[in-house]
């Protein structure tokens, strides 16, 4: 299931190589009334799911892969749990976005600019609402492409979706350095119940300063 994902997915890629490439801002892409019709129907079946579990797995540029299980809540709460031997873990409650090492128990904040999945936080989903610079399809697949313009440059996110169900399968971010990261998703569970302190942030942790990026 991955591996056909990440098929699917490098297929959509070919539909608009150009702006994989270009490193500056993009005009908003004009959509036909079919693509207007299948967005709406994607806000509005994702919007209802109010809980999702699951495992996720990331990989690089270079091409490293990282496992981990993801625990989505409406109205704002996320947590990706990256597997052993990381103790790391990304969570947000509603006021930001913070890394989390449970082993040194520290938690520094994490741009909001680097979380592709903060579309998705809102109570109602709304694509309509983002910049949307890009939408490629192919027999299973539907991708849409959202531009953000943050202080450190241009990112971008690939959001790809299961065109007959409507759910989120996979998506890319695209940082102004032009690195990649492309997160899968599978094992998905939805409105399921989500123990209250995966969603918590212990106040006696540390905090300490987000590495610099090489």
């Amino acid at each position: 299931m991955i591996r056909r994902s990440f098929l699917a997915f490098a297929a959509l890629l070919a539909a608009f190589p150009a702006l994989a490439q270009q490193q500056g801002p993009a005009e908003p892409r004009p959509l036909t009334e079919a693509e207007r019709q299948l967005i709406t129907e994607i806000n509005e079946h994702n919007s209802a799911i109010k809980t999702m579990v699951g495992r996720f797995l990331q990989i690089d540029t270079q091409g490293s892969r990282i496992e981990g299980t993801f625990f989505l809540e409406r109205p704002g709460k996320i947590l990706f749990r990256y597997n052993p031997p990381s103790s790391e873990q990304i969570v947000s409650v509603g006021r930001g976005f913070y890394v989390v090492d449970r082993k040194e128990q520290t938690q520094y904040a994490y741009p909001q600019d680097k979380v592709p999945l903060r579309q998705f936080l809102d109570s109602k989903i709304d694509l309509f609402k983002a910049n949307i610079v890009a939408v490629a399809q192919s027999a299973d697949y539907f991708s849409v492409t959202l531009q953000d313009d943050t202080p450190a440059g241009i990112v971008r996110v690939a959001l790809v979706f299961d065109t007959e169900s409507k759910d989120l399968k996979q998506w890319t971010l695209t940082q102004p350095s032009g690195a990649e990261l492309t997160f899968s998703l599978y094992d998905v569970d939805k409105d399921v119940e989500i123990p209250k302190s995966y969603f918590y942030i212990d106040p006696n942790f540390r905090a300490v300063s987000a590495p610099k990026e090489e």
